[in-house]
């Protein structure tokens, strides 16, 4: 499960994506900075309100996820105020489009062994159609290589920080310099403010 967060365009920033500035590139950058797994045992509702409880803090109000456990997921999320939205790529198609993103260095992932141990386990398989895959070798998991492709893919590696400021004031304030201050202090802050 992955999560975005609402802007102008309904879809932008997701909890776990802030804009950083590449120091060397001069370059927009994603910077991963939040992973949650919980492991068994645990009560699925209380893990649903743990973070639901976590994406409002960043005011998400969405989430996209696969379609494993059915209605389930939906329905907790949904009673918690969470849009739970099914994803429209499979995964194999999330780790396809994920690679460029890494290897162009388009993004810059947490120092996670658990996540970057299942990055570097995924296997390319080719059946016998010709048809690619890339997923899990057997007995192991991908829950969070699976999450961070997501997301990834999805803000397509680049940060979407509304830097016009046009959701600030009522047409009485003078955006630019607002802007130019708020944006300063968000890119001293290494992207930790929230806008």
């Amino acid at each position: 499960m992955f999560a975005t967060s609402p802007s102008q365009t309904h879809r932008a920033v997701p909890p776990t994506v802030s804009p950083s500035q590449s120091a060397i590139a001069k370059k927009p950058l994603a910077v991963l900075d939040a992973v949650r797994e919980v492991k068994p045992p645990f009560s699925p509702e209380s893990v649903v309100a743990e973070f639901a409880g976590l994406l409002k803090y960043y005011r998400i109000n969405a989430v996209t996820g696969d379609r494993y456990a059915g209605e389930w997921p939906r329905e907790q999320f949904r009673k918690l105020g969470i849009q739970y939205e099914l994803s429209q790529k499979p995964k194999s198609d999330l780790y396809r489009d994920f690679l460029p993103l890494v290897n162009s260095r388009q993004v810059d992932l947490l120092d996670l062994p658990r996540a970057i141990a299942q990055l570097i386990s995924l296997e390319r398989r080719t059946a016998r159609g010709g048809r690619d895959s890339i997923d899990h070798p057997p007995g192991t998991h991908d829950d969070i290589a699976n999450a961070i492709a997501g997301l990834v893919v999805r803000t397509g590696g680049k940060p979407a920080y509304d830097s016009s400021l046009a959701w600030v004031g009522n047409g009485d304030v003078n955006i630019s310099d607002c802007r130019q201050r708020e944006f300063m202090r968000y890119v001293a802050s290494g992207g930790q403010r929230r806008p």
